[in-house]
């Protein structure tokens, strides 16, 4: 049973004439016998009762009226509404991003996806790094911004920029007073980290380990925000990804670029197969692709 064989069968039971029903669907009668027969042999009998003056409906055929009526109602609706899909009139989106990005570069992308793309659903979750590899793996989310992982394996790594640490500071730390600083100066002071398995706290206890030693830990949170209300309020100082600037300076913290070494790592967007996107998705990995800046060290 197809869709054209039930409104060949539509039209037919409409107007109760053949003649009608091919001017209604710009068919020639043999090729809407032809429907009305591939339909009735489908089904196992009936349909309709033709004769040279007339044309009506078996008790077979009065009852799949209703039927074929919302069959092709549903159908019309489907085909509708995957159009809308198709050109970014309709449509979901979910993806997940790391707390850094999400709280401090990603609402300028998505106004701008949402000025190009104003019917189109977007859903945010904003989870730890860690946790953004993990949804897109288990096809959670379409896609994740985060830190480039270090085995991507079946998943794909879009870069977006390099990310370098800056050294977060109490407005009235003497170490204010330099334009940069080496991590040795900010290692001597007590630390505010992220709690593990914070991606940010993993970095710097890899890259500083064997060279420094370990972090002065004083106090610890979950919450990037946190960690700048505590450095603002002296209770210590702290180190995060430069695109965390602008969050750490509307806390009252202050910060520096750090050298020796430079700790930095790839930004980007993971997803499972860029190829397997949906229109949506692919959409907003061109708006990120083309619009997302990293804060410049000068500003810090």
């Amino acid at each position: 049973m197809t869709v054209k064989q039930l409104r060949a069968f539509l039209a037919v039971a409409r107007t109760l004439s053949f003649t009608q029903a091919c001017e209604q669907l710009h068919l020639s009668q043999p090729a809407l016998s032809l429907a009305i027969k591939g339909l009735e042999d489908s089904l196992g009998g009936r349909l309709l009762i033709r004769t040279t003056r007339s044309v009506r409906l078996t008790p077979e055929g009065e009852s799949l009226v209703p039927l074929a009526k919302r069959l092709l109602v549903e159908w019309d609706n489907t085909e509708d509404a995957l159009r809308q899909r198709f050109t970014l009139q309709l449509g979901r989106l979910s993806l997940a991003a790391m707390p850094a990005f999400a709280g401090n570069l990603l609402a300028p992308a998505l106004g701008v996806f949402h000025r190009q793309h104003p019917r189109i659903n977007v859903t945010v979750h904003d989870v730890v790094n860690e946790q953004v590899i993990d949804m897109v793996r288990q096809r959670q989310v379409e896609m994740g911004i985060a830190f480039e992982p270090e085995a991507t394996g079946s998943l794909h790594f879009t870069p977006l920029f390099h990310d370098r640490f800056v050294a977060v500071l109490p407005p009235r730390s003497p170490l204010v007073q330099h334009s940069s600083l080496d991590w040795e100066s900010l290692m001597s002071w007590d630390f505010v980290a992220l709690q593990r398995p914070s991606m940010v706290r993993r970095l710097l206890e890899q890259q500083l380990g064997a060279r420094h030693g370990a972090l002065k830990v004083a106090f610890e949170t979950h919450q990037l925000a946190s960690v700048g209300r505590m450095v603002a309020n002296g209770l210590g100082v702290s180190a995060v990804p430069s695109l965390c600037l602008r969050q750490m300076q509307e806390a009252g913290a202050v910060c520096r670029p750090l050298k020796d070494p430079v700790i930095e790592r790839a930004v980007g967007v993971v997803t499972w197969n860029p190829h397997e996107l949906s229109v949506a998705a692919r959409a907003m990995l061109q708006v990120l692709v083309d619009n997302i800046e990293t804060p410049a060290l000068s500003e810090a």
